[in-house]
């Protein structure tokens, strides 16, 4: 375990390098976004402003912490040599930045020896940033966050999220079909980091999805298990690219073998 001083150092960087690139994010968004390039499929795009909000975050946290390693969406990838590593996604929710919707934010956590033990989410046109240190609590703000009380199945409100990948897109489909009828109804936010962090504060009752990656998940996961959330993917799994699920403890016992019957953990 790190000492209370580094995990208090790491936030410190976190939440001001998330803050730094949120309001790069908001404030110098130009009027004609353009797509920079695409990854997986023509509609998994990359913005000229995700590069250039993952160069500000790597940059500042080269010149505080040269020794750390770093991955990140957009390509940095560094070993490191201090035991910490930086997970970076700086633009999660790019399809709705570059529609002008709210629901994106800046994520990054850092893990030590392979556990993450700190995490921000920072969601400018929400006005809010969020964050958890291992063992500490989760927060908005100055308000310690709580997950929802949990919900019969039939009551709850549940996050989820699609790939950019047809063949996965039309599973996906299948597998909401599936659990649309014995919930409360679902949400498709488009941005992971941000779901996480309803489900700590209350916003969903549970969210789950196919296909993340380690930027994706890393922050918002921490920030709802410190919340009181339950996370994990299929039975005895952790939250992962297969699959990760976050949801109050027993809408998780509910909804956990669902979606295993319904095969949300393949293509």
């Amino acid at each position: 375990m790190p000492t209370e001083e580094l995990k208090a150092e790491l936030l410190e960087l976190a939440r001001e390098a998330a803050r730094r690139a949120g309001a790069l994010l908001r404030d110098g968004r130009p009027a004609e976004l353009a797509v920079a390039a695409t990854k997986t499929s023509p509609i998994d795009v990359v913005t000229e402003m995700d590069i250039a909000a993952e160069k500000l975050i790597t940059g500042f946290l080269a010149e505080h912490r040269p020794q750390d390693g770093l991955l990140g969406e957009e390509g940095s990838d560094s070993e490191g040599t201090s035991g910490v590593r930086w997970v970076v996604d700086p633009l999660d929710g790019t399809v709705n930045y570059l529609y002008g919707l709210p629901a994106w934010a800046v994520s990054i956590a850092a893990e030590y020896r392979g556990e993450t033990v700190v995490g921000v989410v920072c969601a400018p046109l929400r006005g809010e940033t969020y964050h958890a240190v291992l063992g500490g609590g989760a927060w908005l703000g100055d308000v310690r966050l709580a997950c929802r009380p949990a919900a019969p199945l039939d009551q709850a409100l549940i996050g989820t999220g699609f790939g950019y990948l047809q063949e996965r897109r039309a599973h996906q489909a299948e597998v909401a079909a599936q659990i649309i009828p014995v919930v409360r109804d679902i949400r498709r936010g488009g941005s992971a980091a941000v779901d996480l962090c309803d489900v700590a504060c209350g916003r969903l009752d549970g969210y789950y999805e196919r296909g993340l990656n380690p930027w994706d998940l890393a922050a918002g996961e921490l920030i709802a298990r410190e919340a009181g959330a339950r996370t994990g993917g299929r039975p005895g799994a952790v939250a992962s690219g297969e699959l990760a699920i976050a949801a109050s403890p027993g809408v998780f016992e509910a909804i956990q073998p669902l979606l295993e019957a319904a095969g949300a953990w393949h293509d």
